[in-house]
């Protein structure tokens, strides 16, 4: 039996029996719609009649890092301290990227639901994730590694080794079988026993590369279903979200629409703004380091007024949302010292860039399609089993997707299908 845990100021209570989560990346809810009424998800259809399926608002801004640290530490970023992909830390004066638990504020779940009794895996896509979902796990028995990085996993490192053995050959990052690999590592994790406290992490190659109508997502999401179904027939209870949507950034002839900030804000006041993209990572062929979002430092030692700059900002073409750091941190939950002196959003077709130089967009193989900003934050929200009476009023007002963990440990109805 488990025993309750408690982490950031939440209790969890796991039911007697294999829980996992789900972060299906960049997938916006109409890639569920699309490949439901083409009948092409038997399983997560079941998961909506018999269980639950609505919205969550994910969090801002809508990019991996921030929402599956989020995510796994139940948690907004003010608490976690991970607020983006890649920010300026003044405290070295250097542009880097949140790829390392060194950077977590907070504990995640795993390492309590470990010494609790459960024996936990996390499994991820992509590689950059591993660090921080290891945080304290692996010295205590637990389990992590990537899909991306297979061949990598060893007991000391990632609490277990010869993965291939057990799921078979690692996939190659930029496809589809790259995210359908991770649920089949969960499947044989659980159906071998060396887990039964699950989060699996996919990657949104296929988002980035197909709307959801194509046959190639349509194909992809099947693919994931059948993975889903075997989790179900093995007894978890299941429960399944995103870190963010996905939209089409680009131009009716194909080009992306893009705003170069820093291009611009330099044209129009002074040398020496930097603008940090929170997008930017390892996988640039995904989108280019191009986003729906940023965070804009003023030039060292300038005069300028960043009331007038901001102003000036939100009439540029695209812009949604240009506000100071204080408002921005308060409204979006984010760490203030790792921020800009100012954010800006863009609209649902639009990104935001450095200058055109800064970007190599040949990596961008098709048109443009990225996140980060609102019109990327609902995403997803299904569980396998109804929720109880209390959770089904929460989910009802504005369940956030860093709440999947408390809604499938205290939120489900009892399982009969005991760990």
């Amino acid at each position: 039996m488990t025993t309750s845990f408690t982490v950031n100021g939440r209790n969890y209570s796991p039911r007697n029996c294999p829980v996992v989560g789900i972060c299906l990346d960049g997938s916006a809810d109409d890639y569920l719609d699309a490949a439901m009424v083409r009948g092409r998800l038997p399983n997560l259809q079941r998961m909506a009649v018999a269980g639950w399926r609505g919205l969550a608002r994910a969090q801002m801004p809508t990019f991996t890092n921030v929402n599956n640290t989020s995510i796994v530490t139940g948690a907004p970023p003010c608490v976690h301290g991970v607020g983006g992909n890649y920010f300026f830390d003044t405290s070295v004066g250097a542009e880097v990227m949140t790829n390392s638990a060194s950077f977590l504020r907070a504990d995640t779940i795993f390492p309590a639901a470990q010494l609790a009794g459960r024996r936990v895996a996390v499994v991820t896509a992509k590689d950059k994730l591993r660090d921080i979902f290891a945080a304290g796990l692996i010295e205590r028995g637990g389990i992590a590694f990537s899909s991306e990085r297979v061949k990598d996993a060893e007991v000391a490192t990632h609490g277990i080794a010869r993965v291939e053995d057990l799921v078979g050959p690692g996939p190659y990052i930029y496809s589809g079988e790259a995210s359908v690999y991770v649920l089949k590592a969960g499947v044989a994790l659980l159906e071998s026993g060396l887990a039964d406290f699950l989060y699996l992490s996919t990657t949104d190659f296929m988002q980035h590369t197909y709307p959801p109508e194509a046959e190639e997502s349509l194909d992809f999401y099947a693919a994931l279903d059948e993975q889903i179904g075997h989790l179900l027939r093995l007894g978890a209870i299941v429960g399944v979200t995103a870190d963010h949507g996905m939209n089409a950034k680009q131009r009716p002839d194909g080009t992306p629409n893009v705003t170069y900030l820093e291009s611009v804000l330099e044209q129009q006041f002074e040398a020496g703004f930097r603008v940090i993209l929170p997008i930017t990572d390892p996988h640039l062929v995904h989108h280019g380091a191009l986003g729906s979002f940023a965070q804009v430092h003023l030039p060292p030692g300038s005069a300028l007024a960043v009331d007038e700059v901001i102003e000036w900002v939100r009439s540029l073409p695209g812009v949604t949302e240009a506000l100071d750091r204080e408002t921005a941190a308060r409204l979006m939950e984010l760490p203030p010292d790792r921020m800009g002196d100012f954010v800006v959003c863009s609209g649902r077709d639009a990104v935001l860039g450095r200058t055109p130089e800064w970007h190599d967009l040949s990596q961008l193989k098709v048109g443009l399609r990225s996140h980060g900003g609102r019109y990327e934050e609902m995403v997803p929200l299904l569980f396998s089993a109804p929720l109880v009476s209390e959770y089904a009023s929460r989910a009802k007002g504005d369940p956030r997707n860093f709440d999947l963990f408390d809604y499938l440990c205290n939120g489900i109805q009892p399982c009969t299908s005991p760990v």
